[in-house]
């Protein structure tokens, strides 16, 4: 069998598919895009194809190690993220080559089920509460949300820090002790604010605080940590299992590199290893689409020290089916009491609608990140 056609297709909202071709008709699909820079990661897959067409797919590993590293200039996240995609369709088409899912051929399913969570939005705690409520009325047990909705200072006022106690305190009281809460800073905090705000919520018992700072400050981990008991989760923006070396000894409680932007299926099953080593728990970082999704399914499946599934596509309310029109069946993510049930199907354990995907392709998108700003004009953390 021979690879014999690479093609990407920006997919809206802000998606970025690939589509890998055999010889012998066995196609792959991977998601190998970067949240903004979808074109520039479209550039670096179609350079990176000149070393698979014409070669065996079958080959996954070899063909990851020089993707890698046989460019000379390594790392990260737009090489990284062309990776993931590329090595994510090439599980695909072993998986449908020889009549298996990934995770079968990963070692096997450690569990039947894996347990996600759904993220909830609001302006104000009423507003938080209200959405979590409806997420537990549809049988999800795990929430996330914003802890913080517009720029942070340095050192904000004690008003400020009272507001984002104040939004995880509405959060707790709407879905009980019984359910599980989490909070995403998304590096806003400096070390300073993150060691005076962090143990202001451990009353409400977290599940974890999610980048409290950016990976630039992955250092201070050690000291937030050593300050309080909640569990600290980062990884998003950690790339190779060299980027998570040292944050994985830094007293975090989870790891959770992107499937899309960390290597993939290969190099994320590694980082969960590693994460072991140290009582780290995984739980993958995935606000794409329904190809990354599938990949995430398919290590949590396999990993012993898999902890919770974050989704973005509305599985739990019925919002998925407007995000899962490129899928032939979107059962395959079917939800029951706050899980999705194993997929048995092979490879990645979906089915792409071509046309579809095609279809949309055609207008595509040009989504960006947006700009935030400090009062006094300079840039703030988004």
């Amino acid at each position: 069998m021979k690879i014999t056609r690479i093609e990407t297709f920006t997919v809206p909202p802000r998606w970025l598919f690939l589509r890998i071709e055999t010889d012998d008709g066995v196609v792959g699909w991977g998601e190998p895009v970067l949240e903004g820079r979808a074109a520039t990661v479209a550039a670096t897959v179609d350079e990176l194809s000149d070393q698979l067409v014409g070669r065996d797919p079958l080959r996954i590993e070899d063909h990851w190690q020089v993707l890698t590293k046989a460019g000379f200039y390594r790392g990260g996240p737009v090489l990284s993220s062309a990776v993931a995609g590329i090595d994510q369709a090439l599980w695909d088409i072993a998986g449908r080559a020889r009549g298996a899912s990934v995770h079968e051929l990963l070692g096997g399913p450690v569990r039947e089920r894996v347990r996600i969570y759904a993220w909830v939005h609001g302006s104000g705690p009423e507003e938080l509460a209200d959405q979590a409520a409806e997420a537990m009325a549809t049988g999800l047990t795990a929430v996330k949300f914003n802890g913080w909705d517009d720029p942070v200072a340095t050192i904000d006022t004690p008003a400020r820090i009272d507001a984002v106690v104040a939004r995880v305190a509405a959060v707790r009281a709407a879905i009980g002790q019984d359910a599980d809460l989490a909070i995403d800073f998304h590096g806003r905090f400096s070390p300073a604010m993150a060691r005076r705000v962090l143990p202001l919520l451990e009353e409400f018992h977290p599940l974890f605080v999610e980048e409290p700072v950016v990976p630039e400050l992955s250092s201070e981990l050690v000291s937030i940590a050593a300050t309080t008991s909640v569990p600290i989760a980062t990884g998003e923006r950690l790339y190779s299992r060299w980027d998570f070396r040292d944050v994985l000894a830094s007293g975090i409680a989870v790891a959770q590199p992107d499937l899309s932007h960390a290597g993939g299926v290969s190099e994320c099953r590694r980082i969960a290893a590693m994460a072991e080593i140290h009582g780290v728990s995984l739980a993958p970082h995935c606000p794409l689409g329904p190809i990354a999704l599938a990949a995430c399914l398919q290590v949590d499946l396999a990993t012993p020290n898999f902890l919770i599934q974050e989704q973005a596509l509305g599985l739990h309310d019925g919002k998925a089916a407007g995000l899962l029109g490129d899928l032939v069946d979107p059962a395959g993510f079917s939800v029951r009491d706050g899980y999705v049930e194993r997929p048995m199907a092979p490879g990645l354990g979906l089915e792409i609608d071509e046309k579809a995907v095609r279809r949309v392709a055609q207008d595509g998108h040009r989504w960006r990140a947006p700009i935030w700003r400090h009062p006094d004009g300079s840039l703030a953390e988004w």
